[in-house]
């Protein structure tokens, strides 16, 4: 941690220093002495990497090196706050954040820069042996860019369990029939309720396949709708139905028909109770498929079935898992062969000990010599080996334990922020990449972007199984990732302790009390609440240290007017806001004397950001998502400097401004046609996605889009509001040429072009992913242009009335990935597409295009060729559509 801090406050201070002087003015020298030696402190954490894994003093040095940042940001980040905004001053007295405290910090860190100069002067690091550039291995920083790569789940064993459980799913019932697997945590239920989901045989058995995550906090209403929209859409008159409303809607679509629903982590039988009601018990052929850790959530669903006790790994299975997890593949040299099984017993044969701790060696197996793999497997052998006394969990908690003291310094702070997110939560990775960059967890590299080393450090965690990947976007990236529950356990525990002070998750006890108690945020320096939030907020907490607050919330949260500057009041020092799950109802004026704010979320019914907003000067990502359909910014976003990322749902009107650039600015949108000035799109060059929102047709002639070099991503949506959709529809597209020349991905929505203009797109050199949304064209017949779509390798067609597809093969060379939404009245998906496809997703289509469908599949299989087998094509049929 003491790393990623010391980076981060070197920044901050080159920027203070670059741009703000004057708000220190009286104490620039303190801060430019500060500065020095917050050097000499990156300078010895880099040379101490690996020596201090060892060396308990140089271990305490660096925790008072890290305690004497924290102490010195916060001192310092108080004092520009008072400078920006004078009424606050009384704030800070509380915790003598004054400009004494800060000759007082200096004072400090100048002491402990002097134990570090004298570990120096010993030679007590022994610079020899060390690697200067990144010390150990496992702490270098990636220098290059990776290719995006998606671990894949190791199922091993369990045929057994699987074959039984299947059995009982396919034979006949007297009435609705639930069956439960019950373990430990980390034994594999989920993983087994994963690998009988996608078998073959059920799959032709149910037709309607659904999974649901329950978990230990649950809202029955969520479980309902998130089971619902594999029916239908759902709408926000469903939103604003009653529990019992939506339960009744749930079991009249479960009346009929088969169906099978895995609900995955119930934890108590009262939960099952309470979901229970949705569930048509008259229903035989229906199947409920329940993983828990408490033999009594089974009993109480099913009393005339015995619950289904899931066993542990045979020793050859655990053997087996850890070679697939360390290596890729069964074989193993033979020197490793005897640590390896020892080690697999010492995990006690528990599934996910045995892939966490795969997930260290996989490292040690990259590199070195036999003799350094042969050692580096002893040393692990002998850490896990002295765990063998405990019990399972405190032995699984030892072994995350182990991994996570095996993690180099960069990672550490980034997986134990994964605890920050609620239990069995899908975590966007976007969202997750760009609040690490906000609080400093990702270093600069020379020639690759913050976006991009924030995706590999993920990869990193996910290649150590410390990640799992949970969906994949179809051009392969990964979309949301999740964390084990007692992974994630391990990070609050971890991030909790005294030591290291990193986050904590407020929860109101039944008796309305919070632990831990509101009186004790004062100390913190991370919060993060999921429930009770207006109960809360209307506490007045006093945080004087929190730098982000976090809230992912399933409830419908509106502040009220007496609780719209709660959050800035008790909150100066903030640096990450995550405020999508609670609506403002009006813009919270004091937001903007936030200075420190990096990443902004905010949810509200407001049709204007004043040009306030502009004093966020440190601000990077800023997303708002409003009721409006408009929304103006009166502040120039070219001039905030460090401005990285806007999105808006509305169609967002800019302040028309000077020449400045935002040369930083790399996401924009959705912006107003009117805004799309061909003075926009000089100033927009750096831009690499961009939404535009409002009246398409009217862009048709401009003059710009062909000026964004770097731009990737460009979306269209037509909105003719308040006429009607079809109104604004668009006659033709710009010609090839009129295209930024490097874009790769294009959506349209509600353009209503004609299937001829196809064509034009067809010629775009560069284009790799074509997304065609609400009837972005329209028309009976598309018939396929020869020589077009050279590139294309992901097409999504969603809400349309095509009835004939008329395409071969050669007219999709390189499609892989072909995804339909709603294209109820299309016939067929011609057959020639199987060459190259990959991937076939239909959701609310005819049965002639889901038999069509099969027939791809069919052709697929039978081709038989090396080629297909490594494609490994894949058919997803929604339910109801087959």
């Amino acid at each position: 941690m003491a790393d990623a801090a010391v980076e981060f406050l070197l920044e901050n201070l080159k920027q203070l220093l670059l741009y703000h002087a004057h708000l220190i003015l009286d104490s620039k020298r303190q801060v430019e002495n500060l500065e020095n030696d917050l050097r000499l402190f990156k300078a010895f954490l880099k040379d101490s990497t690996k020596k201090r894994k060892k060396d308990e003093t140089l271990r305490e040095l660096v925790r008072q090196i890290r305690d004497v940042v924290y102490e010195a940001e916060d001192v310092i980040d108080a004092f520009v706050t008072q400078a920006a905004e004078t009424k606050s001053k009384t704030y800070f007295k509380k915790v003598f954040f004054t400009p004494s405290k800060l000759l007082s910090v200096a004072r400090e860190v100048e002491t402990i820069g002097g134990k570090v100069k004298n570990i120096y002067d010993k030679n007590r690091i022994d610079f020899a042996s060390l690697d200067i550039d990144g010390a150990a291995a496992d702490d270098q920083i990636p220098d290059e860019k990776k290719d995006p790569t998606v671990r894949q789940e190791n199922i091993v064993g369990l045929e057994d369990e699987t074959n039984t459980i299947i059995k009982y799913l396919t034979e006949a019932s007297k009435e609705l029939d639930v069956i439960s697997i019950i373990g430990m945590p980390g034994l594999g239920k989920t993983t087994l309720a994963g690998k009988i989901f996608r078998d073959q045989r059920i799959q032709f058995e149910f037709p309607t396949r659904i999974w649901v995550y329950v978990s230990q906090e649950f809202r029955k209403r969520d479980v309902f709708l998130s089971i619902l929209s594999n029916f239908t859409k759902i709408t926000d008159d469903m939103y604003r139905k009653s529990d019992e409303d939506i339960a009744k809607l749930l079991r009249e679509n479960l009346e009929r028909g088969k169906f099978f629903i895995v609900m995955d982590d119930v934890w108590t039988a009262a939960a099952w109770t309470e979901l229970q009601d949705a569930f048509p018990k008259t229903n035989n052929m229906g199947k409920i498929l329940i993983t828990s850790r408490n033999e009594e959530v089974a009993w109480q669903a099913n009393r005339d079935r015995e619950p289904h006790k899931l066993r542990l790994l045979t020793s050859e299975e655990s053997w087996l898992l850890l070679r697939l997890e360390v290596f890729g593949k069964p074989e193993c040299p033979s020197e490793l062969e005897v640590l390896g099984k020892l080690i697999v017993e010492q995990c006690g044969r528990l599934p996910l000990a045995i892939v966490v701790i795969g997930g260290t060696l996989v490292k040690k197996a990259a590199a070195g010599d036999m003799s350094a793999k042969k050692n580096a497997w002893r040393k692990v052998s002998e850490s896990v080996g002295t765990y063998l006394n405990e019990d399972q969990d405190k032995r699984m908690e030892k072994i995350i334990a182990l991994s996570y003291d095996k993690l180099p310094y960069y990672l550490r702070s980034c997986f134990l922020y994964l605890g920050m997110f609620p239990e069995d939560f899908e975590i966007p990775v976007r969202k997750l990449t760009l609040m690490w960059i906000a609080e400093g967890f990702i270093l600069q590299k020379p020639g690759i972007s913050l976006e991009e080393t924030a995706q590999d450090y993920l990869e990193d965690l996910i290649s150590r199984n410390l990640v799992m990947v949970d969906k994949v976007n179809p051009d392969g990236k990964i979309r949301t990732c999740r964390i084990h529950d007692m992974l994630r356990e391990f990070c609050k525990n971890e991030a909790g302790n005294a030591k290291e002070n990193f986050f904590q998750e407020m929860k109101r006890s039944s008796g309305g009390i919070f632990d831990p108690s509101v009186s004790e945020v004062v100390k913190f320096r991370r919060l993060c609440i999921h429930s009770n939030v207006v109960s809360f907020i209307s506490t007045k907490p006093y945080g004087p240290r929190i730098r982000s607050f976090l809230c992912f919330s399933k409830e419908d949260i509106t502040l009220l007017p007496e609780n719209i500057s709660s959050i800035p009041a008790a909150f100066k020092l903030l640096r990450v806001l995550e405020g999508k799950s609670f609506k403002f109802t009006k813009f919270p004026s004091d937001l903007t004397n936030l200075v420190h704010l990096r990443y902004l979320v905010l949810s509200s019914n407001f049709k204007v950001l004043p040009d306030s907003i502009a004093k966020l000067w440190n601000i990077q990502t800023l997303i708002v998502d409003t009721t409006s359909r408009t929304l103006d910014i009166k502040a120039d976003i070219w001039k905030m400097i460090q401005l990285r990322h806007v999105k808006i749902n509305a169609s967002t009107t800019l302040l028309k401004s000077s020449k400045t650039k935002g040369e930083k600015l790399q996401t924009l949108g959705t912006i107003s046609h009117q805004s799309c000035t061909e003075d926009f799109f000089d100033r927009a060059r750096g831009l690499k996605k961009l939404g535009i929102r409002g009246r398409i047709d009217t862009l048709l002639d401009a003059k710009g889009l062909e000026k964004l070099g770097n731009l990737d991503k460009l979306k269209l949506v037509n909105d003719a509001f308040p006429l009607p959709p079809s109104e604004g529809r668009l006659t033709s597209l710009p010609q090839p040429y009129k295209f930024p020349p490097k874009l790769r991905s294009i959506t349209l929505s509600a353009t209503f072009l004609d299937w001829s203009h196809m064509a034009t797109l067809g010629m775009l050199d560069t284009l790799e992913v074509l997304k065609l949304k609400d009837n972005a064209f329209e028309g009976s017949c598309w018939e396929a242009a020869e020589g077009g779509f050279r590139h294309l390798e992901i097409l999504q067609v969603e809400r349309t009335n095509l009835v004939v597809w008329v395409a071969a093969g050669h007219h999709f060379p390189r499609l892989r990935c072909l995804v339909l939404r709603n294209c109820e009245r299309l016939e067929a998906i011609p057959i020639g597409l199987a060459d190259s496809l990959q991937k076939l997703d239909l959701k609310r289509v005819n049965k002639s295009a889901s038999d069509s469908a099969r027939k791809i599949e069919a052709k697929k299989l039978k081709q038989g060729t090396e080629t297909s087998k490594r494609n490994q094509f894949k058919l997803y049929i929604a339910p109801g559509d087959e």
